[in-house]
């Protein structure tokens, strides 16, 4: 399979015969290479309901009639607007045609933000672990360190983890690395970061402070073959 990051917190999984896209935020993202319109996922996995993670999905979801894989609460949210999901909640796992999904804790807010001034609750923030073609593949969502990151990392073996860096609404590096030490992934790459003024990092000195051939920086549009 085929392993690519778009910015922010973008991530493209292509399979032999699906394509996985986590939180696609596309447009008003300055710093992806994708067009909303040339996009055809198969699957959407949103980790949480924060305009900056959900992003185009709707739109995508319609157009290809994607499956969007989500928190219970999100999923009954975009099925109102027309999308096919299937909901879940956190620490409970299914099995899909194409690899398991299982959908773990974060520590962050929730809600999406309405030019009303409103705050829609979405259900609470989720990172997920996906399982295709014999690979374990972890993507943070948006989150701050927590200790129970070492169970996730006892308790599956990760060959890929996508952790946010960008501090202020994440995990910074100093707290990433901690946590990439607890989930002792094969791999590590980071993400949220540089999209936005309070959260300008420098990645290569975040990769710099795993252990050796830990970490990897992935520009936009780069990818790896897992």
């Amino acid at each position: 399979m085929k392993i690519s990051y778009h910015g922010h917190s973008i991530v493209k999984i292509q399979l032999e015969e699906k394509v996985i896209l986590i939180d696609p935020f596309i447009t008003g993202n300055p710093l992806t290479d994708l067009k909303a319109s040339d996009e055809k996922p198969d699957v959407i996995i949103v980790t949480h309901g924060h305009g900056d993670h959900l992003g185009d999905t709707i739109d995508l979801a319609k157009r290809n009639n994607s499956l969007v894989i989500s928190n219970f609460e999100l999923a009954t949210y975009l099925s109102w607007k027309g999308v096919k999901t299937h909901g879940m909640s956190i620490g409970g796992a299914y099995q899909f045609d194409f690899g398991r999904v299982k959908l773990t804790p974060a520590f962050h807010g929730t809600g999406l933000v309405t030019e009303k001034q409103e705050i829609i609750y979405l259900g609470m923030p989720a990172g997920v672990l996906i399982t295709v073609e014999g690979k374990t593949i972890y993507h943070a969502g948006d989150t701050g360190l927590f200790y129970d990151m070492k169970l996730i990392g006892e308790r599956n073996s990760i060959d890929l983890a996508f952790l946010p860096i960008g501090d202020n609404f994440t995990m910074g590096p100093e707290d990433a690395a901690i946590a990439a030490q607890f989930l002792q992934a094969k791999k590590v790459i980071p993400i949220h970061f540089n999209t936005f003024p309070p959260i300008v990092q420098d990645p290569k000195l975040f990769v710099e402070s795993l252990k050796a051939g830990q970490g990897l920086v992935l520009e936009t549009g780069e990818g790896i073959e897992l």
